[in-house]
């Protein structure tokens, strides 16, 4: 079978599709046929050596994927011919097939295609634990999402749209601001413009957001201090480098700045995450958006395109 192999850390460049031997599923395992490839920007920090948790090269990137079981281990409660969405695979899933522990395989909803199954693992479980293992999200409480048209940041806006909080969506230029009214963001702001942090405090009586869910901690976090609101909660979902902030800001509002990663989720939470996001893509008021489509051999445009600004959506590869 055809799989994306990296044998060295770098640049888009070290994706090479090569012929690999077909994994056979184990005990408590499934083999899954896949139909479409979820890329996310951790899978381009791994790629080039950045990361804090380092790949055993030769190593197949990707986490995310949906498709069908082709077959299935002893004890993996799952049939050949189901549709399944994955999260983590035994040896990645940028390939035209994938081993995937039967704990980290979900039902795929009739409602939803391949490539919005491929959408859900990183992005929505990410979004769910921010707003609420994180943050502690509450209905009418106000959140201010940052980077909020592209993967992880659509499904926090669906997520916190279906818990009735008021959203404060931001992304790049007229057309992102346009894309996410388009998605039912009540308030949304360019984050090109200078300033654009001030209008948050308008939009909310200068007594800031109650939550913040912060993609770009790097650039942000200083006027996320500013902004938030008493008692305020920041959560850390992606940075790029050091911030240099105010603790201050922090004291005198008491506020809790949280960091959080998927790696350290537990078997537990696991599961209550994606039962809870099984109701929500059933009654259909959380619906994975796709942007940028790449064939599998084209993963290194799909690492490239992932880490420019103006994302709108997901971006996946097609075995």
């Amino acid at each position: 079978m055809k799989a994306i192999v990296v044998e060295k850390f770098g640049g888009p460049e070290v994706l090479k599709l090569k012929d690999v031997p077909e994994p056979k599923a184990g005990q408590e395992q499934i083999l899954v046929a896949l139909k479409a490839i979820g890329v996310n920007p951790v899978d381009t920090y791994i790629r080039a050596g950045t990361y804090a948790r380092k790949a055993e090269l030769p190593w197949t990137p990707g986490a995310d994927a949906a498709g069908v079981v082709e077959s299935a281990g002893a004890g993996a409660p799952f049939k050949t011919g189901e549709r399944v969405y994955v999260h983590g695979a035994v040896g990645g899933v940028y390939a035209q097939k994938a081993v995937v522990e039967a704990s980290r395989a979900f039902p795929l909803p009739d409602a939803l295609s391949f490539e919005q199954g491929a959408a859900i693992g990183v992005p929505y479980a990410t979004a769910h634990r921010a707003l609420f293992q994180g943050g502690g999200a509450r209905r009418g409480e106000t959140v201010l999402i940052h980077g909020a048209s592209g993967g992880v940041g659509v499904a926090a806006v669906q997520l916190a749209l279906c818990a009735g909080m008021i959203v404060i969506g931001t992304a790049g230029g007229d057309d992102g601001v346009a894309f996410l009214k388009s998605l039912g963001v009540m308030y949304a702001l360019d984050h090109r413009k200078p300033g654009y942090v001030d209008e948050v405090l308008k939009l909310t009586d200068a007594k800031g957001p109650q939550l913040i869910v912060e993609m770009l901690a790097n650039v942000n976090l200083a006027e996320d201090l500013r902004v938030a609101a008493q008692r305020g909660h920041i959560v850390i979902v992606g940075s790029r480098g050091p911030a240099p902030i105010d603790p201050r800001y922090a004291m005198t509002k008491d506020l809790t700045v949280r960091g959080m990663s998927l790696w350290n989720m537990t078997e537990a939470e696991r599961e209550h995450v994606h039962a809870d996001l099984a109701k929500g893509f059933a009654s259909g008021r959380l619906k994975p958006l796709i942007g940028a489509k790449f064939p599998l051999a084209e993963a290194a445009k799909a690492h490239a395109a992932i880490l420019i600004p103006g994302a709108r959506g997901k971006i996946v590869l097609l075995p």
